[in-house]
């Protein structure tokens, strides 16, 4: 049975780990990290992103400016660009690792220790990609929703709400330790190898014609 499951939990795996490596990417550009409707224009919608602030027009027009320097950022903003980075990169070299780590690869097959290491690397690549993603996610939802509580602040002030890239960079983070985990699991389960199935048959008969003499 583990010689049936290990493939396809390898291939789940790395099917994960690619859908959360993705969703990372996209939150780390998508311009959605914060939302705020104004009340006395509730024809736009302002959206702040980790690079750029846009407008949104009912219209359907959409209207972007860039940062012009990373210093004046909010320390949340500037920490999750670093992070969403780091996340991205450890994601690729996860992807890689774990693709020579495969057992459907031909390549290596009489390396299997070898094959196992690269594995299990990649699998712990991926949790760290993924933990590296949930942290500037939540931690830009947590000053949001302080900001949007905050009683020092008068209620005429327009307040920033959630965006859909958060939880876009949730569900990164979730699949990439998702994907990692039944990678590391895959290890687990031991594999029978042909040569080595087709000893033991021989063995048995061997065994069973001693025994009938």
């Amino acid at each position: 049975m583990a010689l049936v499951y290990r493939p396809v939990m390898q291939l789940g795996g790395m099917l994960l780990s690619l859908l959360g490596w993705v969703l990372s990417c996209l939150t780390t550009y998508l311009p959605q990290w914060k939302n705020l409707n104004l009340e006395l224009n509730e024809l736009e919608i302002w959206t702040m992103g980790l690079w750029q602030a846009c407008v949104v027009q009912e219209e359907g027009g959409m209207q972007c400016k860039d940062f012009d320097s990373f210093l004046a950022l909010p320390p949340e903003l500037r920490i999750s660009r670093i992070l969403m980075f780091f996340s991205n990169g450890l994601g690729l070299l996860g992807l890689l690792l774990s693709g020579f780590g495969l057992d459907c690869l031909k390549i290596g097959e009489r390396q299997q220790d070898q094959k196992k290491r690269l594995l299990q690397f990649g699998g712990m690549l991926f949790w760290i990609s993924g933990i590296t993603a949930i942290v500037p996610v939540s931690w830009v939802a947590h000053s949001t929703v302080q900001e949007f509580w905050d009683e020092n602040i008068p209620d005429i002030v327009p307040r920033w709400d959630l965006g859909e890239a958060l939880f876009v960079g949730w569900l990164a983070g979730f699949c990439l330790i998702l994907g990692g985990f039944l990678l590391n699991c895959t290890i687990c389960s031991t594999e029978v190898h042909p040569s080595s199935a087709h000893y033991a048959v021989a063995e048995q008969q061997d065994h069973g014609v001693f025994s009938h003499l």
